[in-house]
């Protein structure tokens, strides 16, 4: 008999998810639309069916062993979504209960972003580190945060939303109420916003200026500024030298050996990570320069959220 954990990230767009072994192989995955008007009813409706339909089509004498979820906000200590900016399902979702009263089965859920932390350090580049950091790349930006090979939470299960850090005072408006955090300017939207900014600032040619805001993507970005698009390639070193120069604030107070970057936006390769290294070490401290790398994920890719959840799964699953 073979044990097998469901991985589930939720994200502000899709919901992916997966059937894993402990070694981490996948055996079916999926994703769900994440309708913005749907009611977490419904959105708990069309999941169970998602998981028991993957887990009939994993092959027999499997054991379903317990679930893991990444999640905006999710509370490792309460196994709640609290007060997620990108979702609407309300203030506070006692998510763990819901999926538990469901499956049966051993249930938790952390940050989307920790649980990335946790694959990365189960089945990435991080098996053999104890500092590090995962920064995710999505509709917003999230973070997980290790430290001597601990996930960091914090007191209340919270810690760690980088995404929230403010750069820019009265800046741009945040999905949490806040102006200015680092998610406006770095993330697949933040990016979009960039690009329009941009656009109405300057004269250049572009193949943007024919694609609507709605229509306009973190990949059209990332296409145009590889055929020499001026204003998609200042949008990716606008938004490197933000990343960076945030960067850098974090190793001042925490000392990683690596910064994993991952998620739509991180796909764009160079286009991204040059302009991220570069403003890193220009504002490091000198003690650190040269010192901490900015690298792409370990984990394969198309089911890096997936196995980092399935590593939250494991991790409660063996105690």
């Amino acid at each position: 008999m073979t044990k097998v954990v469901a991985g589930i990230d939720i994200g502000g767009t899709f919901t992916k998810i997966g059937i894993v072994d402990q070694a981490g192989k996948v055996y079916a995955d999926d994703s769900i639309a994440l309708d913005a008007q749907s009611s977490i009813e419904k959105y708990l409706k069309d999941l169970e069916a998602s998981v028991r339909r993957l887990f009939d089509e994993s092959g027999e004498n499997m054991e379903f062993a317990g679930i893991g979820i990444g999640a905006p906000m999710g509370n490792y200590y309460s196994g709640t979504i609290e007060h997620a900016p990108n979702l609407n399902w309300g203030e506070v979702i006692p998510m763990v209960n819901m999926i538990e009263d469901r499956f049966s089965v051993p249930t938790a859920i952390t940050n989307d972003a920790n649980a990335a932390a946790l694959g990365e350090m189960m089945y990435g580049s991080a098996v053999d580190m104890k500092d590090f950091i995962v920064i995710t790349l999505g509709t917003g930006l999230g973070s997980g945060i290790v430290v001597n090979g601990n996930v960091v939470y914090g007191h209340d299960g919270l810690a760690g939303e980088l995404g929230h850090v403010n750069v820019q005072p009265d800046g741009r408006h945040c999905n949490c109420g806040l102006r200015g955090c680092l998610e406006t300017y770095v993330s697949a939207t933040g990016i979009k916003r960039t690009v329009f900014e941009l656009l109405a600032r300057r004269n250049d040619p572009s193949e943007l200026r024919d694609i609507p805001f709605g229509e306009l993507t973190a990949k059209n970005i990332s296409e145009a500024a590889e055929r020499g698009d001026l204003i998609a390639s200042k949008a990716f070193g606008r938004t490197g030298r933000t990343l960076g120069r945030s960067l850098a604030n974090v190793v001042a107070l925490l000392g990683p050996k690596a910064i994993f970057l991952l998620g739509g936006l991180a796909n764009a390769g160079d286009l991204l990570f040059k302009p991220v290294q570069e403003n890193l070490e220009i504002n490091l401290l000198y003690n650190y320069k040269g010192k901490v790398e900015i690298l792409p994920s370990g984990l394969s890719k198309g089911n890096t959220a997936v196995l980092g959840a399935a590593g939250l799964a494991w991790k409660e699953v063996l105690g």
